[in-house]
């Protein structure tokens, strides 16, 4: 959570008046570059969500986060757990952010990782990148096709998964990070005025 990407999305999310809460995997807190098995993993995020609550004290309260972190949110949003056994689904989350969806790991096309999409109650925002190797984007276009007007895309031209863009588009990385906020901020508010 204190990896500068991460550091950096906060304090653009902070400006456009979205308060955020980080955490960390616990293979990742404790220094380790193999991450946890699916259901520790789960255990964590859901820790984190419930946090969120906590702190949200009544406003609208919107969860996701950067790659696997994000996954592992949406698979508790669609009430699921790591064998895929149906498990309660976490109350009041407004939608779903994802910066970088790992639709499939690097040169393993697939969309298996998307099965779970369909069963998440709440809309959902991907941002990706052009040049994303975890998500391709002539597979993930047609599944959040299926999702219809529950999912929404923010495409970033020549970006990859963490956001950079190639040198000679001239994009500073704090104008990337500027416009996913701006484009989360906006997207929250239509979600929020949407919802009953």
């Amino acid at each position: 959570m204190t990896h500068p990407f991460m550091e950096d999305l906060s304090a653009a999310l902070v400006a456009e008046r979205i308060s955020v809460l980080r955490f960390n995997f616990s293979y990742a807190e404790e220094g380790r570059r193999r991450p946890d098995p699916t259901r520790r993993l789960l255990a964590v995020a859901a820790s984190a969500l419930a946090a969120g609550q906590a702190e949200a004290a009544g406003l609208p309260l919107f969860a996701g986060g950067k790659s696997m972190g994000g996954r592992m949110i949406s698979i508790l949003a669609a009430g699921e757990h790591a064998a895929g056994r149906p498990t309660a689904r976490p109350p009041h989350v407004a939608g779903l952010v994802f910066f970088g969806f790992p639709l499939h790991p690097p040169g393993r096309r697939g969309t298996a990782r998307a099965d779970h999409l369909a069963r998440v109650p709440c809309p959902m925002l991907f941002h990706q990148g052009t040049r994303d190797r975890l998500a391709d984007l002539t597979l993930l276009r047609p599944v959040l096709d299926r999702l219809g007007a529950k999912a929404s895309l923010h495409v970033v031209e020549g970006a990859d998964h963490s956001f950079q863009t190639l040198k000679r588009m001239g994009r500073d990385p704090a104008e990337v990070l500027g416009d996913l906020a701006r484009e989360t901020a906006a997207w929250a508010a239509k979600a929020t005025k949407a919802t009953p």
